[in-house]
């Protein structure tokens, strides 16, 4: 068991404005995700952690099944997906009115997963990227990204109980899937999503309670976003899939809707005050959601009007609690809806596709 303070500032770099790609969603238009009313067509779920219902021997490597629109419908109609957004909301009841900075019991089992994504953090800085003429995809991401692939069944075999051992095979996949793709040299949300699967799958497996949930989200996930803006400013990742269409961030959704949970109830901070630059400096590296908007500031030119402008729209609502009902809600469309991102999700036993 450790004791751990979530706050760790990732480096910077110059200022640059990513491309964006945008692609049509099978929900609602973000317009509409911000007013409080109920949207139709969302999956419907209430906070829960995953049922422990796998077998040790039934595990088996993952596969993509979403090959059409079709078969999305199946997804979104489904228990499984019922069951993913019910573990995110989970998680984010448990971090209303948390700091990343306070202290958090890490269990053995994230203690053992953050410290291998302190290690790769560390890679990063042992793989210094290729002088080349091109802005963006770095080869030596490449060269990042086997390095950590040979890591990951060590880490795995650390991870899980003897008992548990033969899951290696079904949690490996994601995480390779997690940190980007070597090919195209790209990352976005759906490896972002990809990871929080994992996490998944480590609370059907027992190893990850409902007692972690505070620590998973602003110790491990944080570390997580940290290590891949590292490897974005260092490699500049293409945004990966359908990009731009909610205007938060070129690679990353979750930290708006658990960043804006941590903000419910707040004395001083309201979603406004994103454009307070003295109460970013202060309050910048203690709450997901303000870390997100510093990083867009930090890699991008011109105003967040110019650059996100969804975060700057949404910071004219009232209230963490309606930006935080529309994040989640927004996280379904734009992400969970997206054929241009599931179609890489990988269904397994602990995931079935259904």
């Amino acid at each position: 068991m450790g004791v751990i303070s979530s706050s760790n500032t990732a480096d910077r770099m110059s200022p640059t404005a990513a491309p964006w790609v945008a692609a049509p969603s099978m929900g609602p238009p973000s317009s509409q995700l911000m007013t409080g009313k109920p949207v139709q067509g969302l999956i419907q779920a209430e906070p829960q952690m995953p049922r422990l219902a796998v077998a040790a021997d039934q595990f088996k490597a993952p596969m993509k099944a979403i090959q059409d629109a079709d078969d999305l419908k199946t997804f979104l109609s489904g228990d499984t997906v019922k069951d993913f957004v019910a573990f995110i909301l989970s998680l984010n009841q448990a971090v209303i009115g948390t700091s990343l900075k306070q202290q958090h019991q890490l269990s053995k089992p994230l203690t053992i997963l953050n410290s291998w994504l302190d290690d790769l953090y560390a890679l990063v800085d042992s793989t210094p990227p290729v002088q080349q003429s091109l802005r963006y995809g770095n080869p030596a991401f490449r060269t990042w990204f086997s390095r950590m692939a040979d890591k990951a069944p060590e880490m795995l075999s650390k991870l899980l109980p003897s008992n548990l051992s033969t899951a290696a095979v079904e949690l490996l996949p994601y995480i390779l899937d997690s940190f980007g793709n070597a090919t195209r040299i790209d990352y976005g949300t759906g490896h972002e999503t990809t990871f929080v699967a994992f996490l998944h799958c480590l609370a059907v497996l027992g190893l990850v309670t409902e007692g972690d949930r505070q620590a998973l989200v602003c110790v491990v996930f944080n570390r997580y976003l940290e290590l891949m803006r590292h490897v974005q400013t260092t490699y500049w990742l293409e945004p990966a899939g359908s990009h731009g269409v909610w205007g938060l961030d070129d690679y990353q959704f979750l930290p708006f809707v658990w960043g804006s949970a941590q903000l419910i109830h707040h004395p001083l901070i309201r979603p406004k005050s994103i454009h307070n630059e003295e109460l970013l400096g202060i309050y910048g590296d203690d709450y997901m959601y303000l870390a997100g908007v510093k990083f867009v500031k930090s890699v991008k030119k011109g105003s967040l009007h110019e650059t996100s402008p969804m975060l700057d729209d949404v910071s004219s609502v009232l209230n963490w609690q309606k930006v935080n009902s529309g994040m989640i809600k927004m996280y379904q469309v734009e992400v969970l809806s997206k054929f241009p991102i599931m179609q890489h999700f990988l269904f397994g036993t602990m995931l079935p596709f259904q």
